[in-house]
Parts: C-alpha cells; structure tokens; sequence
C-alpha cells in the first residue's frame, strides 16, 4: 500500500497525460518535419508549449500535494486540489495542444493553476507554521 495513496492516484494520472502531450509533440515533429525547435510552426509551438507548460507547473503541485497529504490534510481537501490540478491542466493542454482558438480552456486552465498554487502554498505554510 502505497504511504500517499491520494498523491500517488493524481501523480498517475497525470503521467498518463504527460505521456499524451509529449506523443503530440512528436506527432508534431514527424507531421511537420521539425526536428529542433518549432520550424517557425505555430501549431509546433502551440505543442511544445503546453508540454513544456506542464512540466514547468505540475512537479512543484505534485510535490505540495504530497506534503500536505503528509501532514495529514483532509482527503476531501486533497482530492479537491487533485481534481483541480487535473482539471486544470486537461483544459490547459488540450486548448494549446489539441486546438488553434479554444482560448476559455487555456484561460480558465491557467487561473485554475494559479488559485491551486496560492491556495496549496497557503495550506503548506500554515501546516509548516502552526500544525494541522
């Protein structure tokens, strides 16, 4: 049994969409013969940037996840900021990687990312500070 069985399910599951965004990139990169970079592409772009958006947001998420969950948060609480860190970044991804104008997903993906960050930064500096 895994010690952080919450953080564990949600680490998951967003492997798996890891796994989707990099496979779009190198569709990408075999559908519009780039091999470095984006070939000036904007679709390439688009790719690159969700991939790339996602690895730079979603460790440090995962990681305050973890914590929190170490410290014993509610699990209702924690599925709620694994149901949003998912739910943000789907929307998120699939507005760049997937589509060329589904602006309201990239938009409302990256608030949603933002409010998680203050909000699980917030929870881990109360944790660190006061207890649970």
């Amino acid at each position: 049994m895994s010690a952080l069985p919450i953080t564990t399910g949600y680490a998951t599951l967003l492997a798996l969409l890891l796994l989707v965004l990099s496979m779009r990139v190198v569709d990408g990169r075999r559908r519009f013969g780039v091999n470095l970079g984006d070939g000036d592409n904007a679709a390439m772009t688009r790719r690159i940037r969700a991939h790339a958006n996602f690895v730079e947001y979603v460790p440090l998420l995962l990681i305050l996840l973890a914590l929190l969950e170490a410290a014993q948060l509610p699990a209702w609480l924690l599925h709620a900021f694994g149901t949003t860190l998912l739910g943000s970044r789907l929307l998120h991804g699939y507005a760049l990687a997937f589509t060329e104008h589904w602006m309201p997903g990239r938009f409302i993906g990256t608030l949603l990312s933002f409010i998680l960050l203050a909000v699980m930064a917030l929870c881990g500096l109360y944790t660190a500070l006061i207890g649970t």
